[in-house]
């Protein structure tokens, strides 16, 4: 008996550690990204490359997730509201929480899917086949090569990817609420303007802002983490969208407590 609680207290001990300097390790991973961002020379190319990469090429997969999601919103909403008989209301309460939560949350969900996937594949790659050690040897830092334009890349284009859900989501939503529950157009849009303010908007873009922030440095963080091979990769691969959504579910809940109560 003894010795099994030995041996749990071991484990306990040993997980505890780990965390630690696992903790310690991303910490030193993110000063030094801090530290090459504003260092000479500026890799704009990459930068404009990455941009491309994760918001360019996630708009359509944007596209089909704001538009079904606005859509589906306005119906579950009504099928409640209608009890009340305050069908007019859909139209506000969609769109506040398109700007505010699903937009962001959802926006980010699925660039840590695509992208943060795919950063840590790319570096993960790349270091298992000693690239990096090349660049290294070329005199090119590879935190400011590889890590820095995927991490601006991200920052940059959540808030405009957030911005189309918004408008593709409220696009949905009005489709189902004016066409197929036949709410006047007027009555859907007025309480909209009745209800909404820009600070509202801007919360949802600051969040979509540090969302892809966080998604860049995990995805960054767990290729650059990778060892052993072709499986180390997907290992790396698949904690970098873990934790991605992860990160994105828990912040978003201390950035809305947060904003709230400064916009």
């Amino acid at each position: 008996m003894k010795q099994m609680v030995e041996k749990r207290i071991e484990i306990l001990g040993t997980t505890v550690l780990d965390l630690l300097l696992g903790l310690g390790g991303f910490t030193n991973y993110t000063m030094k990204t801090i530290f090459w961002t504003f260092k000479p020379p500026y890799r704009w190319k990459l930068l404009f490359d990455q941009i491309y990469f994760i918001g360019n090429k996630s708009i359509f997969i944007i596209f089909l997730t704001s538009s079904f999601t606005g859509a589906v919103f306005a119906f579950q909403i009504y099928v409640g509201m209608k009890v009340i008989n305050a069908d007019s209301f859909i139209g506000p309460i969609v769109t506040i929480a398109l700007a505010k939560e699903l937009a962001p949350v959802l926006t980010g969900l699925v660039v840590a899917g695509r992208c943060g996937a795919a950063m840590a594949a790319q570096i993960g790659s790349m270091k298992v086949t000693e690239q990096i050690d090349a660049l290294e040897v070329m005199g090119i830092n590879s935190y400011q090569y590889l890590a820095v334009p995927r991490i601006l890349g991200a920052t940059l284009s959540l808030p405009l990817l957030s911005g189309i859900f918004l408008l593709i989501g409220y696009g949905g939503a009005w489709l189902i609420g004016t066409q197929v529950i036949q709410i006047d157009d007027a009555i859907f849009s007025s309480k909209i303007s009745d209800f909404m303010d820009l600070g509202m908007v801007a919360e949802g873009l600051i969040k979509a802002a540090v969302f892809g922030y966080l998604i860049g440095i995990i995805g960054t963080f767990h290729g650059f983490s990778v060892t052993g091979g072709a499986e180390g990769v997907g290992k790396g691969t698949n904690l970098a969208v873990v934790w991605g959504m992860i990160t994105v579910l828990v912040v978003d809940f201390f950035l809305t407590s947060f904003l709230t109560k400064i916009l």
